[in-house]
């Protein structure tokens, strides 16, 4: 790539407006690099807060990356701090405990409406001057141009092509840019449903996040304002349909089953969202001057919260290499950042798969190690602090943005 040449391919053009891309797009453009946004989405509108709203929960280190972005200050006003964590398995005695106070932290990490962290950065891309934001705009093709790539895009005025020195794929599990580069992705699907409601319990989480496994896959509950708490049910696929149909009481009364009395009686489901639950892989993270960031890098499962918390470190991890770049797609750059994000992403995906594999099989002769592995997590201090940074979000050497001393 000639450097010097006038007509070669510049910039970064991002496939994808979904909260990792959006994420990318306004590190990039604090980092003064030029930068385009595909957004498959006409431009959000504020809506009103509603009690059936989903949640995320944001890593205590995705929370010091969004604050590094400028995005927090528009969020923190809906967040809730998770200040303690609790991990167990049904019918075992092992329970291994984390709290924020023990690590010398005011948090392990916050939930927040998803509608809020989207509006949040709805009002930072706003602010971005270097950026180009199409919307609602398609990629409908790419090839390989000299330095880069020309991209055909689709927008309500017509086609348009344009060149860019580095292509980002972060379109999501199905990814059209992974397709085209001729990345092969790994799949598997787990035979598993997740339901994603707000539930009120009858005492107040308090800050506190709870993970249950059982033989039907794992339960959370996420602390969330005013006494509510996020639920998330994982079911076997083949029971989907049955719970769907459930009316609150029977609903509420099967959370209660699968969570215990920890909190008192469950009431008042909100609007249920299923998702069938898989893995995909790809086989690897770069092409010729392109890379996959987010879920068309890796979509895990849910377990443990990891989507968009792994996947924003892609974003800070790739913006912090391209803001260093003289050339923004050269190979040494991308083997880097592959090299970069191997252990966090293989570690992280690791553990999800790991986890609902081992916790969640019906074997009894598990049992013993399922609770002595839990009690060593909640006993021996150099256990207790792995799982606690990990579970923060720190994890092989994570973008400078989201760094902090930890005890």
């Amino acid at each position: 790539m000639n450097l010097n040449d006038p007509a070669a391919p510049r910039g970064v053009l991002i496939v994808g407006g979904g909260l990792v891309g959006a994420s990318l797009a306004i590190a990039l453009d604090a980092a003064g690099v030029p930068a385009t946004l595909l957004d498959a989405a006409p431009p959000r509108r504020a809506a009103p807060a509603s009690y059936d709203e989903r949640n995320l929960a944001l890593a205590r280190a995705t929370v010091n990356g969004l604050r590094a972005l400028g995005v927090w200050p528009h969020a923190e006003a809906r967040a809730t701090p998770i200040t303690r964590i609790q991990v167990s398995r049904a019918g075992e005695f092992g329970t291994a405990r984390l709290d924020a106070a023990r690590h010398g932290v005011d948090a392990l990490g916050w939930t927040l409406p998803a509608r809020e962290l989207g509006e949040a950065l709805e009002r930072r891309l706003d602010s971005c001057r270097n950026l180009v934001r199409m919307a609602p705009a398609t990629l409908e093709g790419m090839g390989p141009v000299e330095g880069g790539w020309r991209a055909t895009v689709r927008t309500p005025d017509g086609a348009r092509t344009f060149d860019a020195a580095l292509m980002v794929g972060a379109d999501g599990t199905e990814s059209f840019v992974r397709e085209r580069l001729g990345i092969a992705a790994e799949r598997h699907d787990y035979g598993q449903t997740l339901f994603v409601c707000t539930i009120t319990p009858e005492r107040d989480p308090a800050g506190r996040a709870f993970e249950r496994f059982g033989d039907d896959g794992p339960i959370a509950l996420l602390p969330l304002a005013e006494r509510r708490a996020g639920l998330v049910l994982t079911v076997p696929a083949e029971q989907a349909d049955e719970i769907a149909a459930l009316d609150d009481e029977d609903y509420a009364a099967l959370a209660q089953r699968r969570f215990g009395g920890k909190l008192g009686r469950l009431s008042r489901p909100g609007r249920r969202q299923p998702w069938a639950i898989r893995r995909v892989a790809a086989a690897r993270l770069t092409g010729p001057r392109a890379v996959l960031v987010g879920n068309a890098a890796q979509t895990v499962h849910p377990i443990g919260a990891q989507g968009f918390n792994l996947g924003l470190r892609d974003a800070l991890t790739l913006a912090e290499l391209v803001a260093e770049a003289a050339d923004l797609g050269a190979p040494a750059l991308l083997d880097t950042y592959a090299a970069r994000r191997a252990p966090d992403r293989e570690g992280t995906m690791m553990m999800s798969h790991g986890l609902v594999q081992l916790a969640c099989l019906p074997q009894p002769l598990l049992a013993p190690f399922r609770s002595l592995a839990l009690l060593a997590y909640d006993r021996v201090p150099p256990l207790q602090r792995l799982l606690a940074r990990r579970g923060m979000g720190f994890r092989g050497e994570p973008p400078r943005a989201v760094r902090e001393p930890l005890p």
